[in-house]
């Protein structure tokens, strides 16, 4: 997730503009990225102000330590939490990585105490406005087609 950073004018005239065109765009923290659910099964797209797009599935670390522990309290380490819920997030990341990459995403991991996710995140240009809200409707036309 990004951190707070002073809004430039053209995150601030993106941003208004996209939630005038994407009205279930939810902000992270004020002033901060925008971000849209995507379905029940964790897919998330967020917009940050230094322009990135962000299509990401994630887990809670929590969340794994219930699936794994089977309501036992048991004292697993996080990297073999980070490694379980890498293994749960793997099918359905399986099935949009071909088309994230092939239209100019990167992949990566992001794990930290609370959360693992993978995330596919691409450059944009807030100048270009209508591109931006084109990218997150592609974004949710891949994991909604899935």
């Amino acid at each position: 997730m990004s951190e707070p950073q002073a809004m430039s004018p053209a995150w601030e005239d993106a941003r208004t503009f996209l939630r005038q065109v994407e009205p279930e765009l939810y902000e992270l923290e004020p002033g901060g990225a925008l971000a849209l659910e995507l379905g029940d099964d964790g897919w998330l797209v967020e917009i940050t102000p230094d322009g990135r797009l962000i299509c990401q599935m994630g887990m809670a670390m929590d969340d794994i330590m219930s699936l794994l522990s089977d309501g036992t309290p048991e004292d697993l380490g996080a990297d073999e939490l980070a490694k379980q819920a890498k293994y749960y997030l793997q099918p359905a990341v399986s099935k949009v990585r071909k088309t994230f990459l092939g239209a100019g995403f990167e992949e990566q991991t992001e794990m930290t105490d609370a959360y693992v996710a993978v995330l596919f995140q691409r450059p944009v240009d807030f100048a270009k406005r209508d591109e931006v809200a084109q990218a997150i409707r592609w974004c949710r036309q891949q994991i909604a087609g899935r």
